[in-house]
């Protein structure tokens, strides 16, 4: 009997060249170990669960027959790579997942050469797939390209370009189609005896392979595999495939878990193509971890959680969040009037309009990942007399700009957009940051332009949004918890462009623009107890924002301080541009305002993101301070 102890394959591998000196069987041993700790790492950060468990054998795979990282692998969006940071030299540090100093939780260019691409948006693979193509083709130092995107982000616009282009190009790369909305499993020896003679036959080109797939296929089975490309391509059994039209070899559909289809495809294709090739790969999100394949949304964003159960460990919120209030606000409105209609890309319930969807299911429309087609789509039904709330992430609606500017604002609709995760974001990081939105909107002629200061100011935003015919309007507000105010079942509709005082004091201003009021609550509280008197305001809108209480404050204060959780160049900007112009800068009122710095800021906790932009109440103070003519000093300490 060898007692000799067991050395996990997963031990042996600190590169992908480590891959390739294993056996296909050691390979299989290792996509389970690799399996269980990208489990264990998300159980202690959380994270993007069921789309990694959804791609561990394909990254093996791809690692073990690539030549990686000339080669060059481009995950889209991102969000499933946590298999691939293992295997790329990063295992030491994947339990550092999302945190403030570790990995991302995507694909980032400055954090390993094994990242060729940044991610975070979906549907951007194949176009930088064909740019590395182009770049090896005209004698840059790169191999082979291949781009792993998932079934609904080739469902958007920016990739059928893409797929379109290249195949009109027919340069040699590599598109994986990962299908993780279906599952077939054809008995494996049937299916490996014929993959197996496609590395070891003499075929010709991938297009052959493509040909004889499914006639080497028992009668059923074979009918399963033409049924399962007819749902993807949308074209019936028998006839060439869409990506055939564009111009791509398709070879499939194949279990992407299954080491015995997967690596001979992937040999076969690497040896012979000689064009552009697209691989349909099936597979299953949160795959060997059972309370990620029964969750209803397979796993996808967790929190820490228990390994044995699955509990997450959320905790208890001390208020409902935004979107919650947002989604429960919309859809009272639209118990009383039938024209309010909502749209969403792919996110109904990351922008709570799945709320209105149980209530309404006709009226609410998820178009899936294409944001430009959502904001025309809203700009049709808006011009046809309805009521659309467009509402999509911040960081996602800059997809739809153009769409915005022409479609929305140059026609002037009232297409009304609500623009969740506005600020920073926590764990997701810089990719997902809404920071630009104030600046982006603003800029737009006949575009209102609200922020939420909390969750009473959200539900009185929805309620002027809904009754604002005459044009279009925004409002944004944050991820996360709200300020636990009360709120109101249905808001007040403002007076557009009108801000509010909430106290009024002698010697400084402060002048907050959305979610940040909190912040500016401390730093009031802070400067009174240095024995200054204190101004507190919500401007409400950025645009227009109220010209008459800006006026005043100038007038009445020493030092006046705007404050917004966004980039450079928005509501601050258009303060100063309007003072300036007014002739009212340079008399007794320092102005000052208050921005996220002009440098994209990394992954922590919000707290923390917000410390090191210089947004704290400590840093509102300061700033007061300062402007006033008194030493900062005095009140950089917080009270109490």
């Amino acid at each position: 009997m060898d007692d000799t102890p067991h050395t996990p394959t997963l031990d042996l591998v600190n590169t992908p060249a480590d891959l390739r000196k294993l056996s296909d069987a050691a390979l299989s041993d290792l996509a389970d170990e690799l399996r269980a700790e990208v489990i264990d790492a998300v159980s202690r950060t959380g994270g993007h669960l069921g789309s990694s468990l959804g791609v561990v054998e394909l990254a093996v795979a791809l690692h073990a027959v690539f030549d990686t990282p000339r080669d060059k692998l481009i995950w889209d969006v991102g969000h499933q790579c946590y298999p691939h940071k293992v295997l790329t030299g990063r295992r030491d540090r994947i339990r550092t997942l999302r945190q403030e100093g570790g990995l991302s939780g995507f694909t980032k260019r400055d954090e390993s050469e094994y990242d060729p691409f940044g991610a975070a948006h979906s549907s951007t693979s194949i176009s930088a797939a064909l740019g590395f193509t182009v770049g090896r083709d005209l004698g840059q130092d790169t191999g082979d390209a291949i781009a792993v995107i998932g079934d609904g982000s080739i469902s958007a616009g920016m990739a059928y370009e893409a797929l379109n282009n290249a195949g009109d190009q027919g340069r040699r790369m590599f598109v994986i189609l990962n299908d993780n909305e279906m599952s077939i499993a054809p008995p494996t020896g049937a299916m490996s005896r014929y993959l197996s003679s496609l590395y070891s036959g003499p075929l010709g080109a991938a297009q052959k392979m493509a040909e004889g797939f499914e006639a080497a296929l028992p009668g059923p089975i074979r009918d399963h595999a033409r049924r399962a490309r007819a749902l993807v391509t949308g074209l019936p059994g028998g006839q060439g495939t869409l990506f055939e039209e564009l111009g791509f070899s398709y070879i499939g559909p194949i279990d992407g878990h299954d080491m015995a289809q997967l690596l001979p495809v992937l040999r076969a294709a690497r040896t012979r193509a000689t064009g552009p090739v697209l691989i349909h790969v099936c597979t299953v999100k949160g795959k060997g971890y059972a309370p990620a394949e029964t969750a209803a949304d397979r796993g996808h964003g967790v929190s820490k959680f228990e390994i044995a159960t699955g509990a997450q460990s959320k905790g208890k919120p001390n208020a409902p969040s935004y979107t919650k209030v947002f989604g429960q606000a919309l859809t009272r409105l639209a118990e009383d009037d039938s024209g309010i209609v909502a749209v969403t890309a792919a996110m109904p319930s990351g922008t709570g309009v799945d709320i209105m969807g149980k209530r309404f299911p006709g009226r609410v429309f998820d178009v899936g990942i294409a944001e430009q087609h959502a904001v025309t789509f809203a700009a049709g039904m808006a011009a046809s007399g309805l009521k659309p709330f467009c509402a999509i992430y911040s960081t996602f609606l800059q997809r739809g700009y153009d769409q915005v500017v022409h479609d929305v604002a140059l026609q002037g609709l009232p297409v009304r957009f609500a623009i969740d995760r506005a600020g920073l974001v926590g764990a997701d990081g810089p990719t997902h940051a809404g920071t630009f939105d104030i600046g982006y909107l603003s800029a737009l002629p006949g575009m209102v332009v609200m922020a939420a200061a909390d969750e009473a100011e959200l539900v009185h935003m929805v309620a002027t949004a809904a009754a604002h015919d005459s044009g279009p309007i925004a409002f944004r507000y944050p991820r996360g918890e709200g300020e636990g105010v009360p709120f109101p079942e249905v808001g007040e509709v403002l007076e557009i462009g009108k801000g509010r005082v909430l106290q009024k004091g002698d010697d400084v201003a402060l002048l907050s623009f959305g979610a940040h009021l909190g912040e500016c609550r401390k730093a009031t509280a802070a400067l009174e107890a240095r024995g200054l008197t204190v101004t507190l305001a919500d401007a409400r809108f950025a645009k227009p924002f109220d010209r008459d209480l800006v006026r005043q404050l100038v007038r009445d204060h020493r030092a006046l301080v705007t404050v917004e959780q966004g980039a450079e160049g928005g509501f601050g900007a258009s303060v100063l541009h309007w003072l300036a112009n007014q002739g009212l800068l340079g008399g007794k009122c320092q102005v000052r305002t208050m921005t996220l710095p002009d440098r994209f800021i990394q992954q922590a906790a919000p707290d923390a993101m917000y410390a090191e932009a210089g947004l704290t109440a400590v840093d509102i103070a300061a700033t007061a301070a300062e402007a006033a003519g008194l030493d900062a000093r005095r009140v950089t300490q917080p009270v109490g």
